[in-house]
Order: C-alpha cells, then sequence, then structure tokens
C-alpha cells in the first residue's frame, strides 16, 4: 500500500503504471494482482483508507475539549496536520486526477459530508441552530479549512503550521462565536 501511495502521489493515477508499484513493493506483478484484481482497486483501497481516518481525525478533536474555540481550533489543525504529513495522502483524496470516476468521488464526497456533520453536529448542540443550517456551517468550515489548509503547504509552509492553523481558526471563531449559544437566544438584555 506504502508503494502504491507513493507512485500515485508522484505519478497521478493515470500515469502510475502498476509495473512500477510492484517494483516499489518488492512483489511480483502476479503477487500484486492477487491482492488488486486492478489499478482502480488498488487506488479505491489506499482512498478508502484515508478517507476513513480524516473524518475519525475530526471528531477526535472535536471531542478533546467542551471549549467552542479551542473544538474550532482542534477541528482546523486537524485539516493542517492531515496536508502536513510527509506520505501526502491528503493528494489522493483532495487532488485526483480520477475525481470524474464515480467510485472517487463518492468516497470523497462521503468523507466530506461526514466532517461537515460531525462539525454540524456541535453547532447544533451548541447553538440550537436547525440542522440544516448547522450542516450549511459544517460545510462552510470544512471547505475553509481544506482549501486553505492545501493553499499553505502550496505555498512552501512560508508561515509555521501553528501559525497558519491559528489564524483560521480565529476567523472561524470569529464567525462561529457570532452564534448565541443554546439557551442565551432567549435571555433578556
Amino acid at each position: 500500500m506504502e508503494a502504491a501511495q507513493s507512485v500515485f502521489v508522484e505519478s497521478g493515477y493515470h500515469a502510475a503504471a502498476m509495473d512500477e508499484i510492484a517494483d516499489r513493493a518488492h512483489v511480483s506483478k502476479p503477487v500484486l494482482y492477487q491482492h488488486f484484481p486492478g489499478k482502480l482497486d488498488l487506488y479505491l483501497a489506499l482512498l478508502d483508507l484515508h478517507t476513513a481516518e480524516l473524518p475519525t481525525l475530526i471528531r477526535s478533536a472535536l471531542e478533546s475539549t467542551t471549549d467552542n474555540s479551542s473544538r474550532v481550533a482542534a477541528a482546523i489543525d486537524a485539516f493542517f496536520a492531515f496536508v502536513e504529513r510527509k506520505d501526502a495522502a491528503f493528494r489522493l483524496v483532495f487532488e485526483s486526477d480520477l475525481t470524474n470516476e464515480p467510485a472517487v468521488a463518492e468516497r470523497v464526497d462521503r468523507m466530506s459530508a461526514q466532517c461537515a456533520s460531525a462539525i454540524a453536529d456541535v453547532i447544533a448542540e451548541q447553538t440550537g441552530l436547525p440542522a440544516e443550517q448547522s450542516l450549511m456551517l459544517g460545510v462552510a468550515l470544512v471547505g475553509m479549512s481544506q482549501i486553505v489548509a492545501r493553499y499553505w503547504l502550496q505555498q512552501g509552509v512560508r508561515i509555521p503550521r501553528e501559525d497558519a492553523s491559528r489564524l483560521v481558526a480565529t476567523l472561524g471563531w470569529r464567525g462561529m462565536g457570532g452564534f448565541p449559544l443554546q439557551g442565551e437566544q432567549d435571555q433578556p438584555e
């Protein structure tokens, strides 16, 4: 799997060759095909691994504290940590040259929805906003975090990760901080 991931990250799906993956894995091509009937199956196995990982990181970040400002910061930092990893798993997930393949799109969309849903659950619980509004805010935070974290990495990490993550978390928290906590809406001023 590691050998396949490095080839897919370096070459992209279309240019990756099963021969090269087998060579890097130090196995014969027939052995590779015993485990994965085709290149797409191997790619999807890697994608499954990483698209399951990011929602888990987000949920862990959200569960790491009860302080909402810290929750926002932890969730955003989870995206930065994911894109900063040396294995470049984020490229398989977010920058695939196979996005038109329905099986790939479905996995990436499901992962994004899981991340947004986890965030939306906390927003709904804390603010009392309806589910559809909470989900829209969750999608917004996920989209912002993903795009900015990838931009940060593409710029050559000129801003330390902690600073970059904090900047985005401050923006996210200031926006989320504008929504009153559950029960505060009915309080007289």
